[in-house]
């Protein structure tokens, strides 16, 4: 069974991102689109884009597999990741596509880092075009939905999904709240940032923003727990989001016109004008 070696290096690393993909959510619905990108959406949420001539390599060489309208790992794909893994090539490459991308810090600074468009919950979204072939989402918009995605998770507001084995009675006072020691000064700032972004964005429109950004959830599954109608939700995010862009980072002041009020027969005065 051919391993890859026969297509080119980048598109090496491409194959090895979407494999991991499929290999870590068990496969993923194939969405293609007009441009000739594939959309692999997971049942859980997160998303990624491919090309579909990656696809039709994954499937000519045998390391995935097709059922219906899902594109499937095989036995091969997981000794594909191994082969890569244990021969020293890039482990990010095979979970993910990493893009630059500029973030803003809480006091304010901003920096360029590398993103994982794979695991981030906008990746796909950010490659979406409008009908001018401009990106959908401005980079602002997604610097703002990775900031709020990062104070979330500083504040400590995600669900837990594992049990916690330290005793419960050692992390608390008598007749003190349950869980206010743990909390951490850059926690509660992060809370109160959170806090401030869901005001700025509205009721409106910051649950679509939390459910994305901070929850992982798919648009479609947006539309299907909001009962809202079909690629509504692309609207609402980007709204929210522009929103959200604008209390991150709002724009300055107009200048304040000055205004003089006269008579009708009011001239202004002749000093200080030309001859």
């Amino acid at each position: 069974m051919s391993d890859g070696r026969h297509i080119k290096a980048g598109a090496d690393r491409r194959l090895a991102a979407m494999l991991a993909f499929l290999a870590r959510h068990a496969g993923a619905r194939l969405a293609p689109r007009p441009d000739g990108m594939v959309a692999l959406r997971t049942e859980e949420g997160p998303a990624t884009t491919v090309s579909a001539g990656l696809v039709d390599a994954a499937l000519r060489l045998g390391l995935a597999r097709r059922d219906g309208d899902r594109l499937m790992p095989s036995d091969e794909t997981r000794r594909f990741l191994k082969r890569r893994l244990v021969s020293g090539e890039d482990f990010r490459a095979q979970h993910g596509a990493l893009e630059e991308r500029t973030i803003a810090e809480p006091d304010g600074t901003r920096r360029r880092v590398l993103a994982d468009v794979a695991e981030s919950p906008l990746g796909a979204l950010s490659r979406l075009k409008d009908r001018a072939g401009q990106p959908f989402l401005p980079e602002t918009a997604l610097a703002a939905g990775e900031r709020l995605a990062g104070d979330f998770q500083r504040a400590g507001l995600q669900p837990r999904l594992t049990m916690r084995w330290e005793p419960r009675i050692a992390s608390r006072m008598k007749g003190e709240a349950g869980g206010g020691r743990d909390l951490t000064d850059s926690a509660v700032a992060a809370r109160a940032r959170v806090a401030r972004a869901v005001e700025a964005m509205g009721p409106e429109l910051a649950g679509v923003a939390l459910d994305v950004c901070c929850f992982s959830k798919g648009l479609e599954t947006v539309e299907r727990e909001r009962q809202w109608p079909v690629r509504s939700a692309k609207l609402m995010l980007r709204a929210a989001l522009m929103a959200l862009a604008r209390h991150y980072d709002p724009p300055p002041a107009p200048a304040r016109q000055r205004h003089a009020w006269g008579a009708a027969d009011f001239r202004p005065p002749a000093s200080g004008l030309r001859s």
